[in-house]
C-alpha cells in the first residue's frame, strides 16, 4: 500500500457505480437516509460547510511514522495532511478531475525547462507555522534533504527524489551546516525553489504532492524523534505530544491561513485519532455512531462486511469503490532463486480461493497481470499461469518443481500483517493450495507498523528467517506505470530496511525498461514500455497478483462531505466534518 503500503501510497482507478438501491435509516446516524449504495465513489454525501465538533478516527496499526517525511502508508499520506501542506495537491472533488494536480504551498504549477531536467517552483508568501514563523523555501528543500539524504535514519518514505535529483552523497545530520553541499535544489529568494534533475522527467510534478515537500525549519528537526510533534503547517497542530500506539489529537492552528489553502476547509475542531482498536470493534463503533471514519480507509473488516451487505436498512449508508490498488503475493528471489520454483508457486496456487479470501465480489476482482486497469499499458487479459476455474495447474507446478530440482516439494515461510484479517485469510489459501504440491508454507504474523522496516522489507531478517513470500498491497502514487509499480520492481528501489521492492526483484532488463520510460516523452510509447514491464515481472514470477481490490466503506449520517477520493484510494479526509449536536 499507497501507497502507498499498507504500502499504500497514492492514486487509483476511476470510480464506477455498481450498485443502485435506495437506503432507510443508518443505525448510527438516526436520522433518514436518502442516499444510495455506492453514491460516495462518485458523488460528495451529504455536502455541508457546517463548522464545529470533533471528527473521531480509529485505527488499529499504528502509523509507520507521523513524520511526513518518513512515512509510506496510503492512510498517512491522507490523514497527516492535518497538519502538513505540500507543493502540490490533489484536486479535492470525486471522479475523473479528483487526479488532476493543483497548488497547495506553490503559488502557480511548476515551470520546466525545455527538457524536463529543471522545474521551478513558486511559493505563497505570507504562509506560516504553528508558531507563527513563516515558511521559506529554505524549509521545503531541507525537509526534502533530511527525507532522502540522511545516512539512513530516515528510511520508511518513498526515494523519489533521492532517484532523480543531481545530488551527490550527502548526509544532513553529518557536519554543522546540514545544508552545505546541497546544491540539487537552489533557493535564490525565500519564496522560490529550482529542481536540479539528473534526466529527463516528465512526471515529476506528481512527485511534488508528497509529504516530503512539507516544510521542516532546520532548527525544529529531531530526526526520528521529530515525529513526537510535528511543527505544523496546516490548519490542525499537535495537541500534546502523538502517542505511538494510542492516539494522535489535533486541534486548530491559529495561524494556518484559510485563504491560501484551497485543499483544506478545516470544518471540524478537533480531530482526534484512536489507535491500536481491534476491526471489529472499529467496525462496530461505525455502525453504532461512536466513531465517525475508519482511517486505514480500507473498508469494513469480513465479518461486518457480511452483515452489511445482508441489510437493506444501511444500504444507503456503504459505498464499495474500486481503490485501484493490487493485493498481491512477493516472491522474494533471494530466498526461493530459481525462476522455475517461483513459476511453481505461480502456477499451483488456487486463485480462486484466493479471491474468496480476500471477500469474493465485494472485494475485488481477480488479478492475473501487475498493472490496475486504470493504468495506461495494463492488460488485465493477461494470464501467464492459467488454470481451468481459477483453481491451479497441479501439473504444471510440478513439472516446474522438476525443472528446478525441487521435484519433492521445499519449505518456506509466509510473511502476514497481523491485523489484516483478509491477508492471513488469503495466507491459509496460499497454504493449503501449494500442500498440493509439497510445497509447505510455515506463516507468520507480524505487526503491520513495522512490517517493511523491521520483518518483510528487512533484507536481515528475510534471511535469517527464510522469508521467501510475503503479502503485500500497493495503489499508485500517481496514475502512471511508472507511478505505480516502479517502487516495488525497479533494482535501484530495492533497500536494506524499509524495502518494498520485497521481492527483491533486480533483472537488467525490467530495470532498463524503467530508465528508457523516463525519457519517453509520447504517454502511448510509455504505456507500451509499461506493458512490456508487467509481462517480464509476470515471467520472473516475482510477484504474484491476487485481487485488484475493492472496498465496502460504511459512512454514518453524520458524517459530511463524504467522497471517495482515488488519489488516496479512499476518502478525501480533508473535506470531512460532522453534523451533530
Amino acid at each position: 500500500m499507497r501507497k502507498r503500503t499498507f504500502g499504500f501510497v497514492a492514486l487509483g482507478a476511476a470510480a464506477t457505480l455498481l450498485l443502485s438501491a435506495c437506503g432507510g435509516s443508518a443505525t448510527g446516524g438516526g436520522a433518514e437516509s436518502e442516499n444510495e449504495f455506492d453514491q460516495g465513489s462518485t458523488q460528495i454525501v451529504n455536502p455541508s460547510d457546517k463548522t464545529g465538533g470533533t471528527l473521531r478516527y480509529a485505527i488499529e496499526a499504528d502509523f509507520d511514522s507521523a513524520d511526513p517525511g518518513n512515512t509510506y502508508y496510503g492512510w498517512s499520506w491522507n490523514f497527516q495532511r492535518y497538519y502538513a501542506r505540500t507543493l502540490l495537491s490533489f484536486t479535492p472533488e470525486p471522479g475523473e478531475a479528483a487526479t488532476e494536480l493543483m497548488p497547495d504551498l506553490a503559488k502557480e504549477m511548476p515551470e520546466p525547462n525545455d527538457d524536463f531536467t529543471e522545474w521551478t517552483v513558486e511559493i505563497q508568501e505570507g504562509l506560516k507555522y504553528e508558531d507563527g514563523s513563516e515558511i521559506v523555501a529554505e524549509d521545503i528543500k531541507y525537509a526534502i534533504a533530511r527525507s532522502n539524504f540522511n545516512g539512513g535514519t530516515l528510511t520508511l518514505g518513498p526515494q523519489y527524489f533521492a532517484e532523480h535529483l543531481d545530488q551527490d552523497d550527502h548526509n544532513v545530520y553529518e557536519g554543522s551546516d546540514p545544508l552545505a553541499g546541497f546544491d540539487s535544489i537552489e533557493t535564490p529568494d525565500d519564496h522560490t525553489l529550482v529542481f536540479h534533475l539528473k534526466k529527463s522527467f516528465s512526471e515529476f510534478p506528481n512527485v511534488l504532492t508528497q509529504l516530503q515537500t512539507a516544510p521542516v525549519p532546520v532548527e525544529a528537526d529531531q530526526g526520528e524523534l521529530y515525529q513526537e510533534n510535528v511543527l505544523s503547517s496546516g490548519p490542525y497542530k499537535f495537541d500534546g505530544k502523538y502517542q505511538p500506539g494510542v492516539q494522535l489529537h489535533l486541534e486548530r492552528n491559529e495561524h494556518w491561513d484559510p485563504d491560501s489553502d484551497p485543499v483544506r476547509p478545516a470544518l471540524p475542531d478537533r480531530v482526534e485519532l484512536e489507535i491500536g482498536v481491534a476491526q471489529d470493534e472499529i467496525d462496530q463503533r461505525l455502525v453504532n455512531g461512536e466513531v465517525d471514519v475508519d482511517a486505514r480507509g480500507t473498508g469494513v473488516g469480513p465479518a461486518m462486511r457480511s452483515t452489511l451487505l445482508d441489510d437493506e436498512a444501511v444500504q444507503g449508508n456503504l459505498d464499495n469503490p474500486y481503490t485501484g490498488a493490487l493485493r498481491y503475493m512477493n516472491i522474494h528471489t533471494p530466498i526461493i532463486e530459481d525462476v522455475a520454483c517461483r513459476q511453481a508457486i505461480m502456477y499451483a496456487v488456487d486463485r480462486d480461493s484466493m479471491w474468496r479470501a480476500w471477500g469474493g465480489e465485494p472485494g475485488g476482482d481477480i488479478a492475473t497481470n501487475l498493472l490496475p486497469p486504470a493504468i495506461p499499458g495494463s492488460n488485465p487479459e493477461s494470464n501467464l499461469y492459467p488454470s481451468e476455474d481459477g483453481k491451479g495447474d497441479v501439473e504444471a507446478a510440478q513439472a516446474k518443481l522438476d525443472s528446478c530440482g525441487e521435484e519433492d516439494g521445499f519449505s518456506t515461510t509466509l510473511a502476514v500483517r497481523a491485523e489484516n484479517d483478509n491477508e492471513v485469510q488469503t495466507a491459509e489459501s496460499v497454504k493449503e493450495a501449494l500442500a498440493r504440491v509439497n510445497i509447505d508454507v510455515n506463516i507468520e504474523s507480524y505487526p503491520t507498523a513495522d512490517f517493511f522496516g523491521q520483518y518483510a522489507g528487512s533484507q536481515d531478517f528475510v534471511r535469517e528467517n527464510d522469508i521467501g513470500l510475503s503479502l503485500s498491497g500497493w495503489g499508485p502514487d500517481w496514475p502512471s506505470g511508472y507511478g505505480f509499480a516502479s517502487k516495488i520492481t525497479h533494482g535501484n528501489a530495492i533497500m536494506e530496511t524499509g524495502n518494498f521492492n520485497t521481492s527483491e526483484l533486480d533483472d537488467p532488463e525490467v530495470n532498463g525498461l524503467w530508465d528508457e520510460a523516463l525519457l519517453t516523452e509520447d504517454p502511448e510509447e510509455r504505456a507500451a514500455i509499461y506493458e512490456q514491464i508487467d509481462t517480464l515481472v509476470m515471467e520472473n514470477a516475482a510477484i504474484l497478483p491476487v485481487v485488484f481490490d475493492k472496498s465496502l466503506i460504511y459512512r454514518s449520517d453524520e458524517l459530511t462531505n463524504a467522497f471517495y477520493q482515488p488519489a488516496f484510494m479512499m476518502y478525501d479526509l480533508m473535506p470531512l466534518g460532522v453534523d451533530r449536536d
